[in-house]
């Protein structure tokens, strides 16, 4: 499975590599509760964190394609499981394919919406 994560992440760095980025001032998040079924929006700015359930979630960095703020974001997570005290996610998550890579949690999932640009 990690190496058709790393062999999917290889083919798409050329296209990455090739538009230019721009930072968003902060990403905005959604959250969802399995077992419940709830739903949250999460707004962060870079070096911010917030609680999920038994998750705190902190943004390290938002980028999207420059002049399309409506694009593709990608954003640079760390998930941290309060009661496990161990991080559980922590890498770049793409907004367009969650589940490239995607938090392996079995209560909770998180992905990114899009970036804030202002």
């Amino acid at each position: 499975m990690m190496r058709l994560v790393a062999a999917a992440c290889l083919c798409a760095a050329p296209a990455f590599a090739q538009q230019d980025v721009v930072a968003g001032t902060g990403a905005v998040l959604r959250a969802l509760d399995k077992v419940n079924g709830d739903l949250t929006d999460i707004t962060l700015a870079p070096g911010e964190q917030a609680g999920f359930g038994r998750l705190i979630v902190r943004l390290a960095q938002c980028r999207y394609p420059a002049g399309n703020p409506a694009g593709d974001a990608f954003a640079f997570l760390t998930v941290r499981d309060i009661d496990a005290n161990e991080d559980m996610f922590s890498g770049w998550m793409v907004a367009s394919s969650p589940a490239l890579n995607a938090l392996d949690h079995p209560r909770y999932d998180v992905w990114v919406m899009r970036c804030k640009t202002e």
